[in-house]
């Protein structure tokens, strides 16, 4: 191995430590500062991410990446796949935009002395996420969730007005329960296999599950599983936990709304993923049954997600509830049992992630060019008064709703796929997916003509893309990436069947 190779090793490491550097580093800096040293930690991320993706695909296997001078069981590590890689240079990506689309709108949504705090929380909520994706260690990982929390409240707060505090408040009690469930389960694996490290702990769950019924330990691995499906449910806003979702995106900044919509619960669906493959075992977690609660309230979550978008009249809100939706078609492939609906959920993951950012940040253009109203009937005309943010926005309802050439497409049609190889659960998958594509032609569309209707002398301003250079080159990035995913899915697919086969 050469020592190219060993540096590009190191990359994972690297770049969660940048991260938390950064964080400590902008705590005595002003916000344009720490600004400057977010965008350069996101970008390095990025370079780093996409040679350690390389590698690993060059390679075709995955590694490990021991923490300090001692190995397993005793040590901490990182295990890196090409699917951690792929997830990672995605998560960078997707924050980075982020940021950039809604930098306008920081400005007058947070107090100048509180800039460089809220770009210290994103360097942090980056640190957490990255540590989600590579680490190979279960109490490394609650450490990151807890960081991830704290980072996600300040987000929302930041922001000071009484929805905001309200919504994190609710944000807080909700998720806080989802860890103190993930924690008890985690102690309850420890007790049982005496070790935290995940390949370590597969080993034991593996002899306990063949024992069958009468062992010992077999009922209470089957607890176990159920409560650490259950924390990661709640922390992702799988429906009936999902209460704390609306306020929390409807309210927080924009670049807040995009970053916790389309990575923070991914991050905690994402482990959840890993905890499936490489801790219980996927054989087991679809012996335990689980997987059929997490099928039900994945339906549920499609359907009554959709139900509550169509009834808002508030256009971010409306967005919020849309997550739930999605949120549930990802649970739904996980509940399906097969390696098909779990490619199909880690698509969608990349697809929701890509198109909900998208929306929020192209909403925001609507809304300005109409007073500031969040209203429907004031958006009426937008799309005309801020041509790049309409078409944005179109593009974005149109992958929701799964029109071909967008990434939303794909995502159903692997549902589909997926739903059609499991004989017991494939007439309510289907239905249900049905129901809820019309569910989002409903609401999607609605807006899309609501801000395409011609309106006679509006007191609103027009705005063209030269006004805004940045933010028209981050929707354009948007659109890209969205029919990037749409275009290009087979390979990505591809990478994404292979990087679950590492996992197992």
């Amino acid at each position: 191995m050469t020592g190219q190779m060993e540096l590009v090793q190191n990359f994972p490491c690297f770049s969660i430590m940048l991260c938390m550097f950064a964080g400590i580093i902008s705590s005595a800096l002003k916000g344009k500062s720490a600004k400057r040293i977010n965008t350069a930690v996101l970008c390095i991320n990025i370079l780093m991410s996409a040679a350690v993706l390389l590698f690993t695909v060059r390679t075709g296997e995955f590694y490990v990446y021991v923490m300090g001078r001692f190995p397993a069981p005793w040590g901490n590590e990182l295990r890196i796949g090409v699917l951690e890689a792929g997830m990672a240079l995605f998560f960078c990506v997707i924050m980075l935009l982020s940021l950039m689309g809604g930098k306008h709108k920081l400005i007058q949504e947070v107090e100048e002395g509180k800039r460089n705090l809220y770009y210290i929380l994103t360097d942090l909520m980056l640190s957490s996420l990255l540590a989600l994706i590579y680490t190979n260690d279960l109490f490394t990982a609650y450490v990151f969730v807890e960081i991830n929390t704290i980072s996600a409240c300040g987000l929302i707060m930041i922001r000071q007005n009484g929805r905001t505090i309200e919504a994190a408040v609710r944000y807080m009690i909700m998720s806080l329960l989802g860890s103190g469930l993930f924690l008890l389960g985690l102690c309850m694996l420890y007790d049982m296999t005496g070790h935290l490290l995940m390949s370590n702990i597969k080993e034991q769950v593996t002899g306990i599950y063949l024992s069958g019924a009468g062992g010992s330990f077999h009922v209470p691995l089957m607890v176990t599983i159920a409560i650490i499906s259950v924390g990661l449910a709640i922390k992702s806003a799988l429906f009936p936990f999902h209460a704390w979702l609306p306020d929390a995106y409807g309210y927080s900044t924009v670049s807040s709304a995009a970053i916790l919509s389309s990575l923070v619960s991914k991050g905690y669906i994402f482990l959840l993923f890993k905890i499936i493959y490489r801790v219980i075992g996927f054989d087991t977690f679809c012996d335990s049954r689980i997987i059929d609660i997490l099928f039900i309230f994945g339906l549920m979550g499609m359907v009554f997600g959709s139900l509550s978008a169509i009834k808002e009249n508030d256009v971010r809100r409306m967005i919020a509830f849309s997550s739930i939706a999605q949120i549930g078609y990802i649970y739904m492939g996980v509940g399906l049992g097969t390696q098909v609906g779990m490619v199909a959920s880690v698509f969608h993951v990349l697809s929701h992630a890509a198109t909900k950012s998208l929306l929020f940040i192209a909403a925001i253009g609507l809304t300005d060019v109409s007073g500031g109203s969040r209203k429907f009937i004031e958006l009426t005309g937008s799309g005309y008064r801020n041509k790049i943010a309409g078409a944005t926005f179109t593009a974005g309802a149109l992958s929701m709703v799964g029109v071909p050439m967008f990434s939303g497409f794909i995502s159903k049609l692997l549902f589909s796929q997926a739903a059609v190889q499991n004989d017991g659960k494939m007439f309510p998958a289907l239905i249900v997916l049905g129901i809820s594509t019309v569910l989002n032609a409903i609401y999607f569309m609605k807006t899309v003509i609501r801000i395409y209707t011609p309106v006679e002398n509006t007191e609103y301003p027009t705005v063209t893309w030269r006004e805004n250079k940045v933010y028209a080159v981050t929707l354009i990035c948007f659109i890209v990436l969205n029919v990037f995913l749409g275009v290009l899915s087979q390979p990505i697919v591809d990478l994404i069947g292979w990087g679950l086969n590492m996992f197992a």
